[in-house]
């Protein structure tokens, strides 16, 4: 922790300290003494903390998440400052003491303000593995004052390395089963947040301040909170932008797709928070949803593959000495990594840091150096076929070990070596492409919405294609919301959408969510009427798991309508209506909507899962 950072206030009263024989050059050590102990000692039995607590807000809806819950010492005291206070604690072993009363001075207020979303209680891991901090205090506590534990998110905060992952997955698995949520502060600031983020897979990141102060004039900082953002959409982790001070910094990580945000800008920290964000901060948020590049044709990432980021590095054989790889690093400053391929096939990777590292150590380039290069070699590199989409690909990395990101991916055709891709460039590309589709993609689905739909027919029209647009629409869904709720008319929903994906031909097909219960396809294949039958087929199967037993049994439920009256509806069945469109038809997507409608409208017609296809224009 930093001056600058308790200044803001950003930093909670919870984590243990750094270790007593490290010299902290930014605090210096404060000198233990008697009368700093009873002060301590004081504190803990006269409860002498109060809390505060700063907004963190979902900047998709413009609404409170949550706080992250703070601590102040005595306002009359030198140990006011939460960093002094726990020096003070640390120097006196009473750390564990004065965290376990910051948690629960926090907890108390937090329930006594009735405060709305969730809160984030800070620990730090050196903490969270201490012998005692798995007796359940915590639990009980909030228990006892009513709080619902999924309502707390433990904030890890990262003081000193972190050495025991496998011990650290154990403590998080135990509070997660106790229903809370786990989130990584400082990303991008502490020692080995990364390494946290891969083995704990946490549901919230929050990024260092440093990246996100300044963010709207800085390329840099751009491109790295990009990067984050890219592989927490594909870790499903949700983004906190910290230190956010300014309307441009507010704008600009909207703008990149990150899902939530903090700092001055948006809330100061206060003992009684706000519980709505001011007008200001709605008016960012507003202004943030603009300056789309509408004139560009909407891009599917799933369709770029990983060919297009393939280099040409050098490789080397597998006999090759150690020495001689030595020599390519040291002569060439910007080599990184070195793919080791034999007869053809790639079989792994040298890492420049890993060898230099090796052989700076005593005696290691006498025993290792003129011996195969195998010997410091990445044995299993992520490896994958030229045509595979870089969606897919990042999936591999993700689920790959930390370091594969570093080393990057090795590109064959026919199991042949061909080149490789870097991590940066992957993470780089799959941002922009992430970002491009998820300003306008709808929240349920995560299909494109109604603007890339829009550009995407413009572009088929200008181009002169021939397509049929079909218009899928669910029917008899509003009443199944009323009668088995939202959340599961949100599950049928997505389970369309599923059907949509998984019938249609991703390289030659669009799949667009209009809104609601609405679709549309835009059919580039040439069999579209036959996918369209295997649409209503599938979609006829799966929707009965959605009803009760005795409700499938009889093909429907009854239900109230608009004016109170009871009416028998029957299982929701999907309309799909189809215009076929020839090149140069239409002038624009206006045209194409119009006429794609009254298909749907003549579809639904039909009782049950039907298909009209609009053949005046064939």
């Amino acid at each position: 922790m930093n001056d600058e950072q308790i200044i803001q206030e950003l930093k909670p009263a919870a984590p243990c300290l750094p270790n007593r024989n490290e010299n902290s050059n930014s605090l210096g050590p404060l000198k233990s003494s008697l009368n700093t102990r009873d002060e301590l000692l004081e504190i803990i039995r006269e409860r002498r903390l109060s809390a505060r607590f700063q907004a963190i807000i979902d900047l998709s809806r413009g609404e409170i998440l949550g706080y992250e819950g703070l601590i102040r010492g005595p306002s009359d005291s030198t140990l006011h400052s939460p960093i002094k206070l726990l020096q003070a604690a640390w120097e006196n072993n009473l750390t564990v003491d004065i965290e376990h009363l910051c948690r629960r001075i926090v907890l108390e207020q937090f329930q006594s303000l009735n405060l709305p979303g969730k809160l984030f209680l800070n620990v730090s891991p050196e903490c969270l593995l201490q012998k005692d901090a798995k007796h359940g205090q915590t639990l009980d506590y909030i228990t006892q004052l009513g709080i619902n534990p999924k309502r707390v998110i433990i904030e890890l905060t990262e003081y000193q390395p972190t050495h025991d992952y496998v011990l650290l997955q154990e403590a998080v698995q135990h509070y997660r089963n106790m229903g809370f949520q786990i989130a990584i502060d400082d990303l991008g600031e502490g020692f080995s947040s990364l390494r946290l983020w891969s083995e704990l897979k946490p549901e919230y990141v929050k990024i260092d301040m440093h990246f996100i102060q300044g963010i709207d004039k800085d390329p840099v900082k751009m491109q790295f909170v990009r990067s984050i953002q890219s592989i927490a959409i594909e870790s499903d982790t949700s983004v906190i932008a910290e230190g956010i001070e300014t309307h441009g910094e507010l704008i600009a990580v909207k703008q990149l797709g990150v899902s939530c945000g903090q700092g001055y800008h948006i809330a100061k920290p206060h003992a009684t928070p706000a519980r709505m964000i001011s007008a200001e901060v709605a008016r960012s948020i507003s202004q943030a949803h603009g300056k789309p590049r509408a004139t560009e044709p909407y891009k599917n990432p799933e369709k770029n593959t990983i060919r297009q980021l393939m280099k040409h590095p050098a490789i080397a054989h597998p006999q090759m000495l150690n020495n001689e790889l030595e020599n390519r690093f040291l002569l060439e400053a910007t080599l990184k990594v070195i793919p080791i391929v034999e007869n053809g096939n790639p079989i792994g990777i040298i890492n420049r840091h890993t060898m230099i590292d090796r052989f700076s150590r005593p005696f290691q380039r006498e025993l290792y150096g003129k011996k195969a290069c195998t010997v410091f070699m990445d044995k299993n590199p992520v490896i994958v076929d030229h045509q595979t989409s870089l969606h897919d690909v990042s999936h591999a990395v993700v689920e790959a070990d930390p370091d594969q990101l570093i080393n990057g991916i090795l590109i064959t055709e026919n199991g042949q070596y061909l080149g490789m891709a870097t991590g940066p460039d992957l993470m780089r590309t799959i941002t922009q492409l992430q970002i491009e589709a998820a300003r306008y993609a709808n929240p349920l689905t995560q299909l494109p919405g109604n603007v890339p739909i829009n550009q995407h027919i413009d572009q088929l029209i200008a181009d002169g294609t021939l397509f049929a647009a079909c218009y899928a629409d669910l029917d008899h869904f509003k009443p199944f919301n009323d009668v088995y709720g939202y959340q599961r008319g949100d599950e049928v929903i997505q389970m369309a959408s599923k059907i949509l994906r998984d019938v249609c031909d991703i390289h030659t097909d669009f799949i667009g969510h209009i809104g609601g219960d609405d679709f549309i396809i835009l059919f580039q294949s040439p069999d579209w009427e036959a996918r369209c039958q295997q649409i209503l087929n599938r979609f006829n199967d799966a929707i009965r798991e959605f009803y009760s037993h005795e409700d499938r049994e009889q093909g429907g439920y009854i239900s109230e309508d608009r004016q109170g009256k009871k009416v028998f509806y029957p299982l929701i069945s999907i309309s799909l209506g189809v215009i076929q469109v020839q090149p140069f038809a239409y002038q624009s997507h206006h045209q194409i909507s119009v006429a794609a409608a009254d298909a749907k409208k003549q579809a639904k017609k039909i009782y049950g899962n039907s298909l009209f296809v609009d053949r005046r224009k064939e």
